[in-house]
């Protein structure tokens, strides 16, 4: 059954955001600050870098900093996926990876080496095995590279971030689902603890952490010394991270469209914190922003099918339904334990993009039509640019900082998405 009505014209907008932090230089930033570490750099030394988080702005810049850095020091830099179970847990899909991210031997200038094989470096209180990544282990060091910025999963005093991409990234497929087995609301507990395990084992140089702002740039590159992984140190930079996150411009929707969902969005495919929707069991739900329906309508190339997080939304268009590995995003899905659970199932099925938000604006309790406040965003690293209804528009020509871009036309010309740009 396909749903009938009209959907009210979309006029595109963006928020004004001003006096952002920004990094001119996130090349140059990442190797001043490293060199405090200088003199722990020995000639010849094998040191691991790490890399695999999506959706990182300036992420091959700052890895190729790092190996640079690292070479000039005297050391033989080479670069090592962390990323869990990524890639169909496998060490070629997880190249392939590095690879749809920019990063290779050409791009960053060193070999990369890749296993799904661990070594068991202890285990937590409750005898939980903390695994760790077997090249990583042999090796006379390693620089951890990773974003810091809130999790979509949980709160706590560490979320995404250094200690993460050590105890989970570098966990590989039997670490990741080892922490999460435990459930969610005592996953960053558990991975603060690992990742201090991990550090004791005396190979952890540090982090170089990278912020970035609401219009998704590099604001700074930090170094994290070891001793800051999973304590203090790193909570200050997830505080400073919290405060430069992009959120939607509004705090309650009838329908958000959502052009592409996918894991170099956010590992959850879409920001948590932008559409306020956790759906974990065990952790409270947030306040805002308040969205009725979602609608979802393609899966990024750089997520290789991978759908983990497509539970998230309420209504897709059929033709998602081809972009998506099963395998793939149920080995995620299997390995985020209770953050898979709701998450892995499958939204309702329409024909096309305007059945898709037929039934989203149907199902979102608005009776009449023409008050609809409904958004479209390209993605959840994207929330600052919109599509808005005549409802919303209403309201952002009342506000300082909202600014008209455009000029109101058809949301699904032809029963597709139409363009962003009037050109």
């Amino acid at each position: 059954m396909r749903p009938s009505g009209t959907l009210p014209q979309v006029t595109p907008i963006r928020r004004i955001l001003t006096d952002l932090p920004v990094s001119v230089d996130p090349y140059a930033d990442a190797r001043a600050a490293l060199e405090p570490l200088r003199s722990r750099i020995l000639p010849g030394a094998r040191i691991a870098v790490t890399a695999g988080s999506r959706g990182i702005h300036d992420l091959v810049p700052v890895v190729k900093a790092a190996v640079d850095w690292l070479r000039d020091a005297g050391a033989a830099p080479f670069v090592i996926p962390a990323m869990g179970s990524h890639g169909g847990a496998t060490a070629d899909g997880q190249r392939e990876m590095l690879e749809g991210l920019g990063i290779t031997p050409e791009t960053v200038g060193c070999p990369i080496e890749a296993t799904m094989e661990t070594v068991v470096v202890g285990a937590l209180d409750d005898g939980t095995e903390v695994h760790h990544d077997a090249i990583a282990a042999k090796a006379d060091g390693v620089l951890l590279v990773n974003r810091i910025k809130p999790h979509t999963d949980f709160r706590g005093p560490i979320e995404s971030g250094i200690a993460k991409i050590l105890a989970i990234g570098l966990g590989n497929h039997l670490g990741a689902a080892s922490l999460h087995a435990g459930g969610i609301p005592s996953l960053g507990a558990n991975i603060e603890a690992a990742a201090r395990l991990v550090v004791a084992q005396g190979k952890i140089l540090g982090g170089l952490a990278i912020l970035e702002n609401a219009h998704e740039q590099t604001a700074s590159v930090e170094l994290l010394t070891a001793d800051g992984i999973g304590e203090a140190a790193e909570n200050a930079l997830l505080q400073r991270a919290s405060s430069l996150l992009g959120r939607l411009p509004f705090d309650e929707l009838d329908v958000l469209v959502v052009d592409e969902l996918g894991k170099d969005k956010s590992g959850a495919g879409m920001d948590t914190n932008v559409i306020g929707r956790c759906w974990v069991h065990g952790i409270p739900e947030f306040e805002s922003p308040s969205i009725a329906a979602i609608s979802v309508h393609s899966l990024s190339p750089a997520s290789h099918g991978n759908a983990s997080g497509l539970g998230l939304a309420d209504v897709i268009p059929a033709r998602l339904l081809e972009q998506i590995d099963l395998r793939a995003s149920y080995v995620n899905a299997l390995t985020s334990g209770a953050g898979g659970a709701r998450r892995s199932r499958l939204p309702m099925v329409m024909e096309d993009d305007e059945a898709a938000v037929l039934a989203a604006v149907t199902m979102c309790g608005r009776r009449h039509w023409s008050e609809l406040r409904l958004a479209r965003i390209k993605d959840t690293l994207s929330p600052n640019e919109l599509m808005v209804t005549p409802a919303l528009l209403t309201e952002a020509a009342e506000r300082f900082d909202l600014e008209i871009t455009g000029t109101a036309r058809d949301l699904t010309p032809a029963g597709r998405l139409g363009p962003w740009s009037e050109t």
